[in-house]
């Protein structure tokens, strides 16, 4: 439809070169439509108001002058921000649709309603400005949206509020500090068909990780109902992650997170009343269910990626499931304007150089560290009172708070996830901010010195006092190359994805003890032998963890697959070595559930762990569901990439018997390019070296074990911390010893362990030595990569 003097354009006729009369959301709906639709993504439809009937509108209602001249006195110093733009948001709503405009949208909307075969169709209005969406200027939040509107009259009165919400506060502050001109800009109304989320789902998506920019993945966020409390932040989400590159093969399962949010509340239609969206609690079953099935998440997550090939950059996504016909939509798209602008060869780091008493925690946004003073400010009424330079701290933010946000140092919120208002600016702004603690506002107080840290994990934390740390920024392009192979120690999936960029070859130790603590927190056998457990809290805790779970060996496979997976993924193809579980009795007896199955040591460090537990009939079965996981990892989920390490390996024969065990779990030594490495940390595996090697595939030095067992020095001792150094000529030799059988056998040598890093020349001896691969924290491998790269030259 062009006809009415251009006034309304329905979205099929909509590209991506009409962002000057509809808008970037509304160009990027039509472009979906029209280019998309093919590929089977769903775009509800819909028309929009075009620049020419926004100017028609002011035109008829003598407005522009007017307004022009508010804005000159208000840029003049001579009338506030907040006068103005009431003064200009009243003579907007009150103004009179001229017969010509409202004719078009009245046709369209009564065209719309055949469409769909309804006489008055349910629409979501909203606005959509000619600058927004540029990859550089980012408008979101500013502008006003509308869901559930129906009748001509309620649309009429929608269109008019989208209008005048070009001149929200927030809206012209951006203006003036992005230099947009206030009178260049018009505003193009959205009219789409709601899709009934209201019964079903909805949430956004990203065609990257927000936090670390990670390339290859998409990450969903799910709620039940309409999508604004996703989009704002007001609820803890289901989060799903999804490998992009596996998408592409039917058969491999690409789906490498999958997180269970607690959805505590859903926006519905609103019975009655002015507002026509309410909130109401989630019932007991949608909060302990997942929003999206397997299957949605895959055809999900494969829209994103053709909708992200399309447009040729990152996307910002919503999408909506609705409850009648079971469907998926896709409801925006934009450029995503955080990551996507950064330089992809710069790698700033931060490390804290001291601990503090925690505060607060809660979600980290961003990977940075800063210090400060807190104000505590209740509400947008007090911003007024806000420092330079402070800490905020408030229950949440909107779009009325920014203003102030780009003159904190950092930001701490009682309330919202990663998608928050807080978060969104957080990210946009550089800022280091932690939200959805809970309980911010209570702990901290005015005047009060805290560090917010972001760079230790998905967990951000608030600790008390001004701690010291350290900020590096590299450009990766002037890094040096090694022969000596480079890898990285992981033990968190998130911090896996924010060390993408570093230029390495793989992960050298992945420690499985993480996911197992952190995440899984049950016991294996209190899982496969739930029956045994005697412990009535812990089977209660166990009961709840599991609830879902028709096998409760699924909960403990599934999550240690997925975690690995997530390892796996951030440097796929290069190797990802992956320890089998090398807890100490007592640590295992700390997990829920723990305590019946582990016998008390009095030297858990030399008692029994690693390979002695994997063939034992005390810990077999709880060994199989470690192999399932590794097992599902290189074959559902096609992560071929995953090497297998056995830790604590005191004789070759033991080497057999766990060989055996894995091959009985599916795990067989060189079937699909399966390799099994094992640790190098008891002298015997030196002294053995040459039958070791023809068990295994490769070595890992690990370095503490081995100096605490040559030296006779525990490595926890204190008296004795003194004696205990990895450098020490008796451990060199069996460093050397090893490398010099392992190479015999044609078999590849690593150290894991931060000696390189303390030591400059170790590493130095390392490469001496003809060391295939050394393995370190991340914040430590461009220091050693220099000391590398000096020792090879030389």
């Amino acid at each position: 439809m062009a006809g009415n003097g251009g006034y309304v354009l329905w979205f099929e006729d909509i590209g991506s070169d009409d962002t000057s009369r509809v808008g970037g959301k509304n160009a990027s709906l039509g472009e979906m439509l029209s280019a998309l639709e093919e590929r089977g993504i769903k775009v509800p439809g819909g028309f929009a108001t075009t620049a020419e009937a926004y100017w028609r509108f002011l035109e008829s209602n003598e407005l522009e002058e007017e307004i022009g001249s508010m804005l000159e006195e208000f840029q003049a110093g001579s009338r506030s921000l907040e006068e103005v733009g009431e003064r200009v948001r009243d003579l907007i709503r009150n103004g009179d649709l001229p017969d010509d405009l409202e004719g078009a949208i009245r046709e369209a909307y009564a065209d719309l309603g055949r469409r769909y075969g309804v006489e008055e169709p349910d629409v979501a209005v909203r606005s959509s400005a000619t600058a927004e969406d540029l990859p550089e200027a980012s408008f979101a939040g500013q502008l006003e949206s509308f869901l559930n509107v129906s009748g001509k009259d309620a649309l009429l009165e929608a269109c008019r509020r989208c209008f005048a919400s070009l001149f929200t506060d927030r809206a012209i502050a951006y203006r003036e500090e992005q230099g947009f001109g206030h009178m260049d800009i018009a505003l193009s109304v959205g009219v789409q068909k709601m899709v009934r989320a209201d019964r079903g789902g909805s949430g956004v998506a990203f065609t990257l990780d927000t936090e670390s920019g990670f390339p290859d993945v998409v990450v969903i966020d799910a709620g039940w109902g309409l999508g604004e409390n996703v989009v704002q932040g007001t609820i803890n989400p289901d989060r799903y992650t999804v490998y992009k590159p596996s998408l592409e093969d039917e058969e491999l399962d690409p789906i490498i997170g999958k997180v269970l949010g607690d959805k505590g509340k859903k926006m519905v239609y609103a019975g009655n009343g002015e507002e026509s969206t309410e909130n109401v609690e989630s019932s007991e079953e949608e909060r302990r269910s997942f929003v999206l099935s397997d299957a949605e998440i895959r055809q999900l997550a494969r829209w994103c990626v053709a909708i992200e090939a399309h447009y040729g950059n990152p996307m910002d996504i919503e999408w909506a499931k609705d409850g009648d016909d079971q469907e998926l939509y896709i409801v925006q798209a934009r450029p995503e304007t955080v990551q996507s602008q950064k330089k992809s060869s710069m790698l700033t780091t931060f490390r804290l150089k001291e601990r503090g008493e925690r505060l607060v925690q809660g979600v980290s946004v961003g990977q940075s560290i800063t210090t400060g003073v807190v104000q505590v400010i209740g509400s947008a009424e007090e911003i007024d009172r806000f420092e330079d330079g402070s800490i905020l701290v408030t229950g949440m933010t909107d779009p009325d708070w920014v203003p102030i946000m780009k003159r904190a140092a950092g930001i701490v919120t009682d309330h919202g996830g990663r998608t928050s208002h807080a978060a969104i600016v957080s990210r946009e702004l550089g800022i280091a901010a932690v939200v959805g603690t809970g309980n911010a506002t209570a702990v901290l107080e005015d005047g009060q010195e805290v560090t917010i840290s972001c760079a230790e994990g998905d967990e951000g934390r608030v600790y008390e006092g001004a701690l010291e740390y350290e900020e590096e920024s590299v450009d990766l392009k002037g890094v040096p190359k090694t022969g000596t192979r480079i890898m990285i120690n992981i033990a968190a999936p998130e911090a896996a994805l924010r060390w993408w960029r570093l230029p390495v070859h793989g992960v050298g130790l992945a420690r499985m003890e993480y996911l197992i603590n952190n995440v899984i927190k049950i016991h294996p056998l209190a899982l496969t032998r739930f029956d045994e457990v005697e412990d009535e809290d812990a089977r209660s805790t166990i009961e709840e963890m599991t609830r879902g779970y028709e096998d409760r060996e699924e909960y403990f496979v599934e999550h240690l697959a997925r975690g690995i997976a997530t390892i796996a993924a951030s440097q796929h193809p290069d190797p990802v070595i992956v320890r089998m579980s090398d807890f100490k009795t007592n640590e295992y007896a700390d997990l829920i559930g723990g305590r019946g199955f582990e016998p008390e040591e009095e030297n858990p460090m030399l008692g029994w762990r690693g390979a002695s537990r994997y063939y034992s009939e005390g810990y077999r079965d709880g060994f199989a569901l470690e192999c399932r996981a590794i097992h599902r990892v290189r074959q559902a989920m096609g992560f071929r990439n995953v090497i297998v390490m056995i830790p604590f390996c005191r004789t070759p024969q033991e080497g057999d018997l766990v060989l055996e065990v894995m091959a009985e779990n599916g795990l067989v030594r060189g079937k699909d390019g399966l390799q099994v490495y094992v640790m190098a940390e008891v002298p015997s595996n030196v002294l053995e070296a040459p039958a070791f090697a023809e068990r295994f595939d490769g070595f890992s030095i690990g370095s503490n074990d081995l100096t605490q067992l040559v030296l006779g020095v525990g490595r926890d001792a204190e008296h004795l911390s003194h004696l205990f150094d990895e450098t020490e000529a008796s451990v060199r030799e069996m460093i050397r010893m090893l490398i010099e059988h392992a190479h015999a056998g044609d078999r590849p040598v690593s150290l894991c362990g931060e000696a390189p890093s303390n030591h400059p020349g170790f590493a130095e001896y390392l490469v001496r030595q003809g060391i295939d691969s050394i393995s370190l924290a991340p914040d430590s491998v461009l220091k050693v990569m220099e000391a590398v790269a000096e020792a090879e030259q030389s």
